[in-house]
């Protein structure tokens, strides 16, 4: 199904949206290095980041096609789906191996936009993309589990409510898989920070409000546990597939931005008197492009 088939009404409403917030506004942004929380507020309250929560729970109920013309469409514009993307996808888990008691405690207030859950606790320093070598443990106490270790790289927790945290509940070298032993819990961080969670912010060269996280004997309700104790990986595996799916979405609508950014300029920008896009070298290569992503430089 080509791009203007797919959603099509989505996609006019989000691009009609997105007009609220120019390029300046993201530059500003940028260059603060702020979060656009008016333009993630913007989103919610028009409902686009709740379209994969089902109805029952007071979502959108729709699929993730519809997901992928909202994230496109946002990158389509300039703007940054990056800043809450994971609003959309990170409550899979929850959806998929919560208790039906936990669903109807997260899941609408989820969907309303009164509690953020885009923050995803995985990687830590020392495990890199391996995994199963996470060092981040929980021990059970009574009618909680105390955590302590660190995670890096983790994105929009100052910003989000609630945290979905991978932890090891059972070493690496007692369980038979290495993919054994670990659990998803969910933490309330506005009950957490400071009180055995520290958030340190991280600088880097993209504006994704990263940081690191440091736990120190941090206790979490048992109640909040996802799913079955050691299971945990496959549980956040289920995740990131959506999450790898709608983030392929925003690299076409990033596509789709530069193409036309650059063929707009090729016909503004003069040199000698003429139009730079006259000349093959700037046609030839913008012509590539459009061409791989299939589309038309003018079509959007």
């Amino acid at each position: 199904m080509s791009e203007q088939q797919s959603h099509p009404e989505v996609r006019a409403a989000v691009s009609r949206l997105c007009l609220d917030f120019p390029d300046e506004y993201w530059r500003d942004k940028d260059r603060d290095k702020a979060y656009p929380g008016e333009f993630v507020q913007a989103l919610t309250d028009a409902g686009y980041l709740s379209v994969l929560i089902p109805e029952e729970y007071d979502g959108a109920g729709m699929d993730l096609a519809a997901a992928c013309a909202v994230l496109e469409e946002i990158q389509r514009s300039g703007a940054n789906g990056a800043a809450c993307h994971a609003q959309m996808y990170i409550m899979g888990t929850l959806l998929r191996h919560g208790s039906a008691a936990q669903k109807q405690k997260y899941l609408p207030e989820i969907a309303s936009g009164a509690l953020r859950l885009q923050a995803f606790g995985v990687t830590e320093p020392s495990s890199g993309t391996d995994t199963t070598r996470i060092k981040t443990r929980a021990q059970r106490d009574g009618d909680h589990y105390v955590v302590s270790g660190q995670k890096v790289f983790i994105s929009r927790v100052e910003y989000s409510d609630l945290l979905l945290l991978l932890v090891r509940t059972t070493p690496r070298d007692q369980v038979k898989k290495p993919t054994q032993g670990m659990s998803v819990l969910l933490v309330d961080l506005r009950e957490a920070v400071g009180n055995g969670l520290t958030v340190r912010p991280l600088e880097t060269m993209l504006n994704h409000a990263t940081t690191e996280l440091f736990f120190d004997q941090l206790r979490v309700p048992a109640e909040n546990l996802i799913g079955e104790e050691g299971k945990g990986f496959g549980y956040i595996l289920d995740g990131m597939n959506a999450e790898r799916i709608l983030i392929a979405a925003e690299c076409i609508g990033d596509a789709r931005w530069f193409i036309d950014r650059a063929s707009g300029y090729a016909r503004d920008r003069e040199v000698f008197g003429a139009a730079i896009g006259k000349n093959q070298g700037i046609q030839f290569p913008i012509a590539r492009a459009c061409a791989d992503r299939g589309g038309r430089i003018n079509g959007r």
